[in-house]
């Protein structure tokens, strides 16, 4: 009799130590599930063997069509404000967590599935995906991680043999994916709105065990855990605004306790330096504009700081103080993360006050210019080395750089360094996943059923940083006839 070794060892700790905040729930039987892309590479961090996920038994599990062995299927029940307004019940409506595997770094990490059909939290929709998002977000997940951005990952992406309609009929498709947790700002939400302020404490003594450990016996643990969620939220904002990513849609439901970027929907990369760019069609006032989200994110945390009131101080405007003071603390520990990751883009090695006010001051440089956010820092090297033609050709007026100048030269003499181009080069990408390429590997796909333009890119995204011969073409903003460019959020 030969042995059977189980595809995941899953250990369900959600499932197990969360009683009421999930509904158990199977995904939909589909006719023909195939994996168009498989994340090898994370499979192996995962301790999951990659072969034996690519198979048809792989397909089925991957699509929600067959529960592997050890899941405890569930849909994740949460609320969130959404473009400000509060929705009490939104919840995994298209989605089901399969269970947490722990890999062998000893991480913990949940493995979802999106696309896999309606639950009981679907509020009128079909429960399904399209091929095209799926891909996106496995895409910019993918060059998230190369970036070294906090993200969540897709494992697979499977399509299901059915046709879904979405302004015509598109490919349905099943996005696997990989976080280390999916507890939301919204998770709170959903039982401080009911009241049931037991079972937030409880929420928040799982979140603390799973991403806090340190934590569990602090004598102030809620206010601690709420200040290591704000940490990590700054860093990543911090993150997404150093590479001009937008995430398009920062609902508290998409706002981690686990400080990971989650949900691919309408985000986009900006070519051209614009505080105000938005992409996604739904975002008429510019609430999630590039430059709008560190703001953004400190409202976000407030809403996660009112479901804690109860449980920092029994006294509760004493209790509101303390949270109000943690939230506040944001802006500090943001800008903090922010400098210090500008001052390697800039070329520089050691900390000044002045240098928040240099970084600044490129930027006001590049506002209104049409400049290439990217490719400006990557230009900015060969500045360091006296040659500046390259980064004034990129301005349609470069007098406003020509100003600036001087004084980032005079700080950089002050700056001894060696290698300092290489070192700019680590950190200031040269490909980033450019609009109009995404939109062409999506169309592509979805289309003419062709994944080439898809795995190329995912292959230049996973080395942003070396430049390569024969992908100059990946290096560049988009054409100009490609318009100004809109997103739609991927159901």
């Amino acid at each position: 009799m030969t042995h059977h070794t189980p595809l995941f060892r899953f250990d369900n700790s959600y499932a197990r130590d969360l009683d009421g905040f999930y509904v158990p729930w199977e995904g939909d039987k589909v006719p023909e599930p195939r994996i168009v892309l498989l994340n090898a590479g994370l499979a192996h961090d995962l301790g999951l063997d990659p072969d034996a996920l690519d198979t048809d038994e792989g397909a089925a599990i991957f699509s929600g069509a067959k529960a592997p062995e050890g899941a405890n299927t569930l849909a994740q029940a949460y609320a969130g404000h959404q473009f400000g307004g509060f929705s009490p019940q939104l919840g995994d409506g298209r989605a089901i967590l399969l269970g947490e595997i722990i890999g062998p770094d000893g991480q913990r990490r949940d493995i979802h599935l999106k696309g896999s059909g309606r639950t009981p939290f679907s509020r009128g929709g079909d429960g399904k995906a399209v091929l095209a998002p799926v891909l996106r977000e496995f895409l910019i997940g993918e060059a998230m991680h190369a970036l070294h951005i906090p993200t969540t990952r897709a494992l697979a992406a499977t399509t299901t043999g059915e046709m879904i309609h979405r302004e015509g009929p598109k490919p349905g498709a099943v996005l696997a994916r990989v976080a280390a947790s999916h507890l939301r700002v919204g998770t709170f939400q959903f039982f401080a709105a009911r009241g049931e302020h037991a079972r937030v404490r409880q929420l928040a003594d799982y979140a603390i065990a799973r991403h806090d450990p340190s934590l569990a016996d602090a004598p102030d643990k809620y206010l601690a855990f709420l200040n290591a969620v704000i940490r990590r939220q700054a860093t990543l904002l911090a993150k997404w605004m150093h590479v001009g990513f937008v995430h398009g849609v920062m609902n508290t439901d998409n706002t981690t306790i686990s400080g990971e970027t989650i949900d691919y929907g309408p985000c986009a990369f900006i070519d051209a330096y614009d505080p105000k760019a938005v992409f996604s069609s739904i975002d008429r006032q510019g609430r999630y504009a590039y430059g709008n989200q560190p703001v953004i994110a400190q409202w976000n945390l407030a809403r996660l700081a009112e479901t804690l009131i109860p449980h920092l101080h029994e006294d509760q405007d004493e209790a509101i103080r303390i949270a109000t003071e943690a939230v506040q603390g944001f802006t500090a520990l943001y800008m903090a993360d922010w400098v210090a990751g500008m001052r390697p883009k800039l070329g520089l090695n050691t900390a000044e006050d002045s240098d928040t006010d240099l970084a600044n001051g490129f930027y006001a440089a590049m506002e209104g210019q049409g400049v290439d956010h990217t490719q400006a820092f990557r230009a900015l090297t060969l500045a360091t080395e006296g040659n500046n033609a390259p980064l004034r050709d990129l301005f349609d007026d470069p007098s406003a750089l020509d100003a600036w100048l001087p004084a980032w030269q005079d700080r950089l003499a002050r700056d001894p360094a060696q290698n300092r181009a290489a070192a700019m080069n680590a950190v200031n990408p040269v490909y980033i996943p450019r609009n109009h390429l995404v939109e062409s590997a999506l169309q592509a796909a979805e289309r003419d059923g062709d994944m080439t333009e898809i795995t190329t890119l995912l292959e230049v995204l996973r080395d942003p940083f070396t430049a390569r011969d024969g992908l100059e073409d990946y290096a560049q903003p988009a054409p100009d006839g490609f318009g100004p460019y809109t997103t739609f959020c991927g159901t």
